[in-house]
């Protein structure tokens, strides 16, 4: 276990300074007079809030909450998983009893026996009872063979079509419901006068942060293009795996990606872009089209467009015919280690307690009172609030913006509150009708399984998938030739014994 584990990591130094002094802390194992934990030790990555945003007074109202010492493990966002692996190769004595894991991750660590099984645990919760709960699907959906090692506490979220409504007006357009729509709309945004500025051309329709995504679920920046396609591996309906890069509906999605790079339609840059040059480019209007994040990443781009002086209305687009469905990502969820010695308890008081319907669930959502939000008369960032009014307070990290949430996507929670939200009101019109898009018309990605096959090949075998498609998109290779090379550098010997392992896995599983 340690040998694999340790594979992820790369850095003992970044490991031994975050866990100075822990070790084994004696308050972790017991249990005070109303049997609760006396401490938790809890790992996190940024998605909370960090020690420049408020960290210590969001401690200390958890703390008076729940009556247990909290103590959090934060290592730095970009580094979270490099630190997170470290952290299970040196020593049990270092776990933490709970942690925010990527569903990358999941399968790997129930598997090797290193993540407490809470199926029982949910059943019999009081918040299962509660009838509160409106996305039970999600949690089955997030199982390990039948089992639940993991808890999420809201939806993945994915990204959803923006098309600039300006340039729709300007070029006599209606919202697309077809691929062959979606690609009239691409050649007039491409070749026409969509920006208005009086010159033909002068203009592409779509750029992404990639030609391929770097995780699940990869096809999410050009959904219209990949529609059923999936490039990884996937079960099918009867229970048997399958590597979708090798399945013809991979091909067809390859080459309309060609046809519409080769005609102009789709941004040269695309293969080399970050999801921070395409919002930059959207905000200069050089595109009009941009498939990005649901929900407030809506009035992100609204705000934007207005600061660079450019017309802000977009349209969330429902999912055109052909691709019937966004893909939603897998969310993170909360995991308890087998190194916790009052798993059943810290299930109930840090997990289940998180969507608590009141205090605890608004801490989770929104942070601190006077700290994060308020509801005093006042003016923040320019906007004024009334009395009474629940508002986001200015970040203490980034001055001039006001937050947003804290851990909890107040329109991604699975469970609903005891009565009304209390920032429902605040949440702009634009960010809820998209993520309501989205929700609507999405299912979730494919779940990710780990196999010593998978470890062995797949990151070789994932370099040679997107290569052989960046050379068929911006250099025009083939569809034949590009699926020969696959053949011939080994791609299609490493995929093969990756579904056989898999199947194997769900065999096993089975019996």
């Amino acid at each position: 276990m340690k040998k694999r584990l340790i594979a992820a990591a790369v850095s003992t130094t970044m490991v031994a300074t975050l866990f100075t002094g822990c070790g084994e802390d004696p308050a972790r194992a017991e249990l005070d007079s109303e049997g609760k934990p006396k401490k938790i030790l809890a790992m996190v990555d940024g998605t909370v809030f960090t020690k420049e945003n408020g960290q210590e007074e969001f401690i200390q109202r958890w703390e008076e909450l729940t009556g247990i010492e909290l103590e959090i493990l934060q290592p730095d966002h970009d580094a979270y998983y490099d630190v997170m692996g470290q952290t299970f190769a040196s020593g049990v004595e270092n776990w933490p009893d709970v942690m925010i894991l990527s569903p990358d991750y999941l399968a790997g660590y129930a598997q090797e026996g290193a993540l407490w099984d809470m199926t029982e645990a949910w059943e019999n919760s009081d918040l299962k009872k509660s009838g509160r709960v409106t996305n039970e699907e999600l949690v089955d959906n997030m199982r390990i063979n039948g089992r639940v090692y993991g808890f999420p506490t809201q939806r993945g979220n994915g990204c959803i079509t923006y098309v600039k409504q300006k340039w729709l007006d300007n070029c006599g357009l209606d919202v697309p419901t077809t691929y062959e729509e979606y690609m009239n709309m691409l050649d007039v945004f491409t070749n026409g006068d969509p920006d208005g500025n009086g010159i033909d051309g002068d203009t592409y329709a779509v750029s992404a942060a990639g030609l391929i995504g770097t995780e699940v679920p990869y096809v999410n920046y050009l959904p219209e293009f990949y529609q059923d396609a999936y490039p990884s591996f996937y079960q099918k309906e009867d229970g048997t795996w399958v590597d979708g890069f090798t399945e013809d509906s991979m091909k067809e999605a390859i080459e309309r990606i060609r046809d519409a790079y080769q005609k102009g339609y789709i941004d040269k840059e695309t293969l080399t872009n970050g999801t921070n040059d395409c919002r930059t480019k959207f905000y200069e209007d050089k595109f009009g089209v941009f498939t990005y994040w649901a929900g407030t990443w809506a009035t992100n781009l609204k705000t934007n467009l207005e600061t660079n002086g450019r017309d802000s209305e977009l349209v969330a687009i429902p999912p055109i015919e052909e691709l019937g469905q966004y893909l939603e990502r897998r969310p993170p969820i909360f995991a308890i280690t087998t190194a916790c010695k009052h798993p059943e308890e810290v299930f109930k008081y840090f997990i289940e307690s998180m969507l608590d319907g009141g205090d605890m669930q608004t801490l989770w959502t929104y942070g601190v009172e006077n700290v994060h939000w308020s509801t005093k008369a006042e003016t923040v960032c320019g906007n004024e609030y009334a009395e009474g009014e629940f508002h986001m307070l200015e970040s203490l990290e980034k001055p001039g913006t006001q937050y947003t949430k804290n851990n909890i996507d107040p329109m991604l929670s699975i469970a609903q509150f005891e009565g009304e939200d209390p920032g429902q009101e605040q949440i702009a019109e634009e960010a809820r009708s998209s993520q309501q898009t989205f929700n609507d018309n999405s299912k979730l990605a494919p779940r990710v399984v780990s196999s010593d096959a998978m470890s062995q090949y797949n990151g070789d075998l994932t370099t040679l998938k997107n290569s052989i498609i960046a050379d068929v998109i911006t250099q025009g290779v083939s569809i034949e030739e590009a699926y020969a090379r696959f053949e011939e550098e080994g791609g299609a010997e490493w995929s093969q014994l990756i579904v056989d392992s898999l199947n194997e896995l769900e065999n096993e599983a089975e019996e």
